[in-house]
């Protein structure tokens, strides 16, 4: 009888110990990049640590609304079997692409700008410029809600970096030099973006 309790006590405490082991990976699961799945509609309220509020996009450009989303949080080592090594080194390292390099700096055609990372809508076609520099341009953010600008003091320059809200993925920076009606240049990098074409 004695034995028998204690291989009960054994298999209970190894269940819940896979239980709880189990838990927490499907708590890591890294998020898909799946448009349907990225921002699945929820009622905005007070975000908690591990979330944001976001300003959702359809495909179309129709605007969906605020929705709390979860942040995108990844390994080094994920980030690096997701992105191709320009994109790992523009998002997860604030590198810079060459000018006149980016497939979207001559990107003309209606439609949306997200984020490589997590496709968190970024920009819009509406808002975009030439402006003659050697990377996508635009005068204003999608939302602003979907980007973060932060003091960047790297290379003796003190400039303002852009970043998405969602996983913090470098951008490229904004600058005061644009047109009107902000007078905003936010100056990105084509290897942060894909561009989703409007029908």
């Amino acid at each position: 009888m004695e034995m028998r309790l204690d291989r009960r006590s054994f298999i209970l405490t190894t269940v819940t110990a896979l239980t709880a082991a189990l838990a927490a990976c499907g708590r890591e699961r890294p998020v898909s990049v799946n448009r349907r799945t990225v921002s699945p509609p929820s009622a905005p309220g007070a975000p908690g640590p591990n979330t944001v509020t976001i300003i959702d996009f359809a495909d179309n450009g129709g605007r969906i609304g605020p929705v709390d989303v979860a942040k995108v949080v990844k390994t080094d080592a994920e980030w690096r079997e997701q992105l191709s090594d320009l994109c790992y080194t523009v998002t997860r390292k604030e590198g810079t692409e060459r000018p006149f390099t980016g497939p979207l700096n001559k990107e003309h055609r209606k439609g949306i700008f997200r984020c490589i990372c997590c496709d968190t809508a970024v920009f819009s076609s509406e808002a975009k410029f030439e402006s003659g520099t050697g990377w996508p341009s635009f005068w204003q953010p999608i939302a602003p809600e979907n980007v973060t600008e932060t003091t960047d003091v790297s290379f003796g320059m003190t400039r303002t970096a852009v970043s998405c809200a969602r996983c913090d993925a470098h951008l490229g920076h904004v600058f005061p030099d644009g047109p009107p009606p902000t007078g905003q240049r936010y100056c990105m990098n084509s290897a942060a973006m894909t561009f989703s074409r409007m029908a």
